[in-house]
């Protein structure tokens, strides 16, 4: 059975379906878990945003963002009983498949567990599909748990 299961979490609905989910396969398995927040590299592309932030303090607030998802996260997972390890990715040229592709291979995990929102027509366009990269780049098997229509608000 899976002994390392990696959970990438993004704060949304979605998200927090797939890491509840992967926190009870966990619990039921004995597995270990690491959580793991990327970093959106989209907002590096920018420079200067609309609200006058320089991109020093928007990657600065953006890892702030991540540390809270982590925490949060992490909260999560010490309610249901399971001890997670995690990682924060801000690496600007790094795609999120990147990311979960290499953390998985990093930490030998043996399942990625990760929430889909199941976006479709522009919003996949415009948005891409995490879930979709994860799938095609990482080296281990995925677990896809699909969100519902409420949830695309996210």
């Amino acid at each position: 059975m899976f002994k390392r299961i990696l959970i990438p979490v993004d704060g949304s609905q979605t998200s927090t379906k797939a890491l509840v989910a992967g926190l009870q396969m966990a619990r039921e398995t004995g597995a270990s878990v690491r959580l793991l927040h990327a970093v959106n590299e989209m907002a590096y592309l920018g420079g200067i945003d609309p609200y006058g932030y320089y991109p020093a303090d928007l990657v600065g607030m953006m890892r702030e963002g991540g540390a809270k998802i982590l925490a949060d996260a992490m909260a999560v997972s010490q309610s249901a009983g399971v001890a997670a390890s995690q990682v924060l990715c801000d690496d600007p040229g790094k795609r999120l498949g990147e990311a979960v592709a290499e953390a998985a291979k990093l930490w030998n995990a043996d399942l990625v567990v990760v929430g889909s929102h199941g976006r479709r027509g522009i919003g996949r366009v415009l948005l891409g599909s995490g879930a979709e990269q994860i799938l095609r780049l990482a080296p281990v098997p995925v677990l896809v748990i699909r969100g519902t229509a409420s949830d695309d608000s996210d």
